[in-house]
């Protein structure tokens, strides 16, 4: 981004931008204050201006990306209206592109949650809440189909995903991560009774 470019963007927007962009690439524990105000174009003053403390910073940006990731969510599955094994299908291809992608850097959610061990952290309360919600509309989508139990099912496709997501930044896994699709197929054929 050109300088004025920054300038025509406010210092909160520059700030936050900033930082999301290094935290994902570096991690919230290796970016200090410093180098978000210095990268932003802005002083550390701006940036307690904005945001009363790192820690609410990362709450944000763990906001931002929940918010982001229930759109992609709710547009991927309107496609398949009322077609709940689809709308599966669908939520697997969209991670197993998202694991091929040399530039993937896993969950946020589940990598801010490696780095933040403190119960009261603004963060934890997002990242729970994030995780309960793809939990509970994973059994949602797998009472749809007519799971033998469906909450066991929701539980198994929930760890597929998250270990995929974590294996995008394995060295040498993200080949094994690309078969989630036909795990997860593996798993709700299983879990389907037989008619």
């Amino acid at each position: 981004m050109s300088k004025k470019a920054k300038k025509e963007v406010s210092a909160r927007e520059r700030v936050f931008r900033t930082a999301a962009e290094l935290f994902h690439r570096r991690g919230i524990r290796a970016v200090g204050v410093e180098t978000i105000a210095a990268q932003a174009n802005t002083t550390k003053m701006s940036l307690y201006r904005n945001f009363p403390s790192k820690d609410e910073l990362v709450a944000e940006w763990l906001r931002d990306h929940d918010a982001r990731f229930w759109q992609v969510w709710d547009a991927m599955s309107q496609e398949h209206p009322g077609d709940a094994r689809r709308q599966l299908q669908a939520a697997f291809d969209l991670l197993a592109k998202h694991v091929a992608d040399p530039k993937a850097r896993g969950c946020p959610m589940a990598n801010a949650a490696v780095e933040i061990t403190q119960s009261d952290h603004p963060a934890t309360q997002v990242i729970k809440a994030h995780k309960a919600r793809l939990r509970a509309r994973l059994a949602a989508l797998c009472a749809s189909i007519g799971a033998k139990d469906s909450r066991l099912l929701a539980d198994q496709l929930f760890l597929l995903m998250e270990g995929a997501r974590v294996s995008a930044q394995t060295p040498g896994a993200r080949p094994a991560a690309a078969s989630v699709v036909r795990a997860a197929a593996v798993l709700i054929d299983a879990h389907i009774p037989v008619r």
